[in-house]
């Protein structure tokens, strides 16, 4: 495992030594954000194209091929700097199968240098704005600091909702409290 000086989160394996590496030296040039955008764009590529995934998993490709395929992608994307040869070299070192792991290990480093917790939020249907400023506004409370929320719509809750903070979760969603009750009825048999 890997620590980045004093910041606190560990990050392992592959990943997270790439990802420790790039924080440093990206803290080092104050260029954290840039290099923090130019990974998002990069992954959020990775999402919305099966092709690009294919290329950054196949162990068919060469090297030489996806260094040149992911040099073409970071190009047209205008994804330049710290980031983009970052993304390069994990192309020339035949890493590009641990590049998704190493854009979350980097931003975990990040939201701890910037003192920002990690929240997942699960609730049964998208809420208005104004309800999920709600919501970060009391995990803030709860927090004690800035929260970055993960949300995430799951119907199968029927209602209410699912927050993990840290080690911490609470789960007030309708399902869970239906199953109580449904235990609690067959125990009362």
């Amino acid at each position: 495992m890997a620590q980045n000086g004093s910041e606190g989160p560990l990050v392992a394996g592959v990943a997270g030594r790439y990802a420790s590496a790039l924080f440093e030296l990206a803290r080092d040039e104050r260029q954290v954000d840039a290099v923090a955008e130019g990974l998002e764009r990069f992954d959020a590529m990775l999402k919305e194209s099966a092709d690009l995934r294919r290329l950054v998993r196949s162990p068919v490709f060469s090297g030489e091929e996806q260094a040149a395929a992911i040099g073409a992608v970071l190009a047209k994307a205008e994804i330049g700097g710290l980031a983009g040869n970052f993304i390069r070299l994990s192309a020339a070192n035949r890493r590009l199968f641990a590049l998704p792991g190493m854009i979350a290990a980097f931003r975990v480093l990040v939201r701890a240098s910037k003192g920002i917790v990690q929240a997942e939020v699960r609730v049964a249907e998208k809420p208005s704005d104004a309800v999920l400023e709600e919501i970060k506004a009391s995990l803030r409370e709860v927090a004690k600091s800035d929260v970055d929320v993960d949300l995430h719509v799951d119907p199968s809750l029927i209602g209410g909702i699912v927050v993990k903070m840290g080690s911490r979760m609470v789960d007030a969603s309708l399902r869970t409290r239906l199953n109580g009750i449904r235990l609690a009825m067959r125990e009362a048999r």
